[in-house]
C-alpha cells in the first residue's frame, strides 16, 4: 500500500524503513530537512509541505503520524484536516491521551475524515523484531491499515490487533506503560538491593543468569544486561527518571474506576522523587526527628 508517515524521530524513521522493506511505498514529512533527506535516500518520496500529500497520495488516502504527544499532535492532525477528504484516514501512533483521541476523531468525523490510533511498542528495536501494536477504529479504517499493520508488526499474524473502537488503542496503550513502570522499578530495586549486598556480586553476571530458564526473564531483563555490560556501575548515568505522561494517566485512570493500583502508583512516586536532589520534605523529616527525639539532623556542608 501507499502512504505517508509524519514525524522522522527514532520511531517514526525506523517505522517507515521497515514498511518500505515490506515493498510499501512511503511519503515522508518532517520539519527536520536532513531527516526527510535520509529516508528519501532510502527510497522514500519526500513531500516538503504537509499539503502536497493530497496530490502525492491517493484516495482513500492514509496519512500515519508520530509526533510528540500533545500540541504538537493537534497541531499537526489540525493541518491534515484542512487537506485531506471525506474517507481518508489519520493514524495517531504517538502516546496521546486517550480522551484527546476521542476528541480529535470527533472533529475530524465531522469533515467525513476516519481516525484510527494505533499504541505502538517496540523502541528503536522495532525495525528489527517488529512492534507490538493497539489499534482502535471502526473496522473499515482498521481494515484499510491492515496491510501496514502486518508489515510492522513481528508477523503478520502475532503483536498486533484490533482492540475496540476509537481511543481503546491508546487507552490500552496507556495500560500497556503503566505495567511497564512496575516491572521496570521492581527490576531497578531488586538490583539495587544486590548492590549494597555484603556479598561482592557481579550483577551482570547475574542479570546473564537469569535471562535463561528464570521465572524473571524478559526483554526488559535482556536490556539490563546490555546496559550492564556496558558499565555495570552505571557511574556516567544522572539519577534522574522522567515520565512521559502514561504512568500518570494510568495512575488517574485507576483513581477514576476505584481500582487499586499501588504497585504501578508507587512506581510513578518513584520516577518523581528521582528528580528531587535537594528535599524540603527529607529536611523535614530531619527536623521533626530532631524535634521529638532529639535524633541529631546533619548540616549541610560549606
Amino acid at each position: 500500500m501507499r502512504l505517508a508517515m509524519i514525524g522522522l524521530g527514532k520511531m517514526g524513521g525506523n517505522m517507515s524503513r521497515r514498511l518500505m522493506a515490506g515493498g510499501h511505498e512511503v511519503v515522508v514529512h518532517d520539519r527536520s530537512a536532513d531527516a526527510m533527506a535520509a529516508l528519501g535516500a532510502e527510497g522514500a518520496e519526500v513531500a516538503g509541505a504537509l499539503s502536497e500529500l493530497r496530490t502525492r497520495l491517493a484516495a482513500p488516502r492514509v496519512v500515519w503520524i508520530m509526533v510528540p504527544s500533545g500540541d504538537p499532535t493537534q497541531a499537526v492532525v489540525e493541518e491534515i484536516a484542512a487537506i485531506l477528504e471525506e474517507g481518508d484516514v489519520v493514524v495517531d501512533g504517538g502516546n496521546s491521551h486517550f480522551p484527546r483521541t476521542v476528541e480529535r476523531g470527533d472533529m475530524l468525523a465531522e469533515r467525513g475524515i476516519r481516525m484510527v490510533d494505533v499504541g505502538t511498542s517496540g523502541g528503536v528495536w522495532g525495525r528489527e523484531g517488529g512492534y507490538s501494536m493497539m489499534v482502535g477504529g471502526a473496522d473499515d479504517a482498521v481494515a484499510l491499515l491492515q496491510p501496514a499493520l502486518e508489515t510492522l508488526a513481528p508477523a503478520a499474524d502475532k503483536g498486533w490487533g484490533h482492540v475496540g473502537p476509537r481511543g481503546a488503542g491508546h487507552y490500552v496503550k496507556m495500560i500497556h506503560n503503566g505495567i511497564e513502570y512496575g516491572i521496570m522499578q521492581a527490576y531497578a530495586e531488586g538490583f539495587h538491593i544486590l548492590d549494597e549486598s555484603e556479598y561482592t556480586l557481579d550483577l551482570h553476571q547475574i542479570s546473564e543468569i537469569w535471562r535463561h530458564g528464570s521465572v524473571v526473564r524478559s526483554w526488559l531483563l535482556d536490556l539490563i544486561a546490555r546496559a550492564l555490560n556496558d558499565d555495570a556501575s552505571l557511574a556516567d548515568l544522572a539519577a534522574y527518571v522522567p515520565d512521559s505522561g502514561e504512568g500518570r494517566w494510568t495512575v488517574q485512570e485507576a483513581i477514576d474506576r476505584n481500582v487499586p493500583a499501588p504497585v504501578i502508583t508507587l512506581a510513578l512516586q518513584a520516577r518523581l522523587r528521582s528528580r528531587v536532589e535537594d528535599s524540603y520534605a527529607d529536611r523535614l523529616l530531619s527536623a521533626m526527628r530532631n524535634q521529638f527525639g532529639g535524633h541529631a539532623a546533619k548540616k549541610k556542608e560549606g
